[in-house]
């Protein structure tokens, strides 16, 4: 039945069958399955795990050897030492990502430490390569201390292009950030916080399209105070949004102006006043919730004490702050989203990271600026607008791509993701003069990003 109503929607019946979509989902309730012993086999499958090192240059005749090291490699190792930007002609740094982690915030498992979260990490350098062709080296460093962990970031920064900082909690993954951004002459970017705060807004500004309101003028409840919900409402009033909109909640409650207790420097810039202090004072009267909490705390009573068709964002994974169905069951004309793949609108930052390196690679970018970000937003935004092609409707055989409350963002095998969102960073890049390599001719480029995106189909 479920499968069904995805194949059976019209643009002209989203709503209708977005609703009954949940509805058929609510009466069903079927078992989810566990995907742990298909993950087992899938990466004890041989060779272990999921990347690899692979030579780009011959290397089958004694000339080549002779070139790809001693003596020939001298050559390449004299030019970098005259100057350091011929990093970028002679060796990979202008298309590698070091992905580093201490393991202390891995999404759905906490604290693991860092031989547990290398699975992730390649994970992620796996999503570099496939969706964006960048090349990732995930680097899982046994350090807790900020200091020293953006110690070792400054130290190997010469060897790649660009640093994703990945599962390091909060408050520490803020000052790692700060202080590697400080000495470093790449972009570092916790794609934690950004990553899900340029999905956020993209869905965001979508399904404010639909039901004809303005990011100035909503009301905003949040569901957790770290580091992906900090960044989301950093990004939220970069974009427009007020900040004595936002009602920023944590396990204590509401963050309010005078709030003595669990106040982290980043916590109180976001304090307002207010008489509200609970989640579900801060939830009545909302426009949009956004949880990026834990599974449950928001709940069909609360829902019913938003404003009319709220947009609830629910991003706990595995299990989210509600599920969609008792959402929309509560509320009419919801539009929801969630971090999990088996409904629509996941909010995956897969539609970001890997897009949003390649145009900073492909430009030199020194940082990610808060321009870059939101560009990145906007184009993520826009491609969900757009004719969804065939290959993307043939990954997703169940289901209908028309632009509407179930479909407001686009999916991460849509190649026209790459060209949209790399283009739209690299010319922010250029803007706001942080592009050492200035991109002279864009219609060109997006060429080429439109060339890359269907080869890596095939990957």
């Amino acid at each position: 039945m479920f499968d069904k109503l995805f194949k059976a929607r019209r643009r002209d019946e989203t709503k209708t069958s977005y609703a009954a979509l949940y509805e058929a989902r609510a009466k069903e309730k079927k078992p989810r399955p566990s995907l742990d012993e298909d993950a087992l086999d899938y990466h004890r499958q041989a060779p272990p795990g999921k990347m690899e090192c692979v030579p780009t240059k011959p290397m089958s005749t004694q000339r080549d050897l002779s070139l790809a090291y001693s003596p020939g490699v001298a050559a390449a190792c004299r030019e970098i030492e005259k100057d350091s930007a011929a990093l970028r002609i002679y060796t990979s740094c202008a298309n590698l990502v070091a992905i580093v982690t201490n393991g202390t915030a891995v999404l759905g498992l906490g604290d693991i430490g860092p031989e547990a979260a290398k699975p992730v990490m390649e994970g992620k350098a796996a999503l570099f390569k496939r969706f964006a062709g960048v090349d990732a080296v995930d680097l899982c460093v046994d350090e807790n201390d900020p200091g020293k962990l953006a110690d070792l970031i400054v130290a190997v920064q010469s060897g790649f292009g660009g640093i994703n900082l990945e599962d390091i909690k909060a408050p520490q993954c803020f000052e790692v950030e700060r202080l590697a951004r400080e000495r470093t002459k790449i972009p570092v970017f916790h794609d934690d916080q950004h990553g899900t705060g340029v999905c956020v807004l993209a869905g965001l500004l979508n399904a404010l399209t639909l039901s004809g309101r303005k990011l100035a003028d909503i009301k905003i409840a949040v569901s957790g105070a770290g580091a992906a919900a900090i960044a989301c409402v950093e990004l939220l009033i970069a974009g427009g949004a007020k900040k004595e909109n936002i009602l920023l909640t944590d396990s204590t409650g509401v963050v309010y102006e005078g709030r003595k207790q669990g106040m982290s420097g980043q916590k109180a810039t976001y304090a307002v006043k207010t008489k509200k202090r609970t989640l579900a004072d801060a939830v009545e009267g909302a426009d949009f919730f956004l949880g990026v909490s834990r599974r449950g705390l928001l709940t069909p009573a609360m829902v019913r004490t938003m404003n009319a068709e709220p947009i609830i964002f629910a991003l706990a994974n595995p299990e989210p702050e509600i599920w969609p169905e008792d959402a929309v069951e509560a509320a009419s004309g919801a539009i929801v989203a969630t971090g999990r793949s088996d409904y629509p609108n996941q909010v995956n930052n897969v539609l970001c990271f890997p897009f949003l390196f390649r145009g900073a690679l492909d430009v030199a970018a020194k940082t990610v600026t808060k321009g870059m970000t939101l560009a990145a937003a906007k184009a993520i935004g826009a491609v969900a607008q757009m004719e969804t092609p065939q290959s993307v409707r043939a990954a997703y055989p169940d289901e209908t791509f028309e632009f509407g409350p179930g479909y407001i963002l686009p999916k991460a095998f849509d190649p026209r993701l790459l060209p949209a969102v790399a283009a739209a960073v690299a010319e922010a890049a250029m803007k706001e003069g942080v592009a050492a390599a200035p991109i002279r001719d864009m219609g060109a480029y997006r060429a080429r990003l439109e060339k890359l995106a269907l080869a890596l189909q095939a990957l």
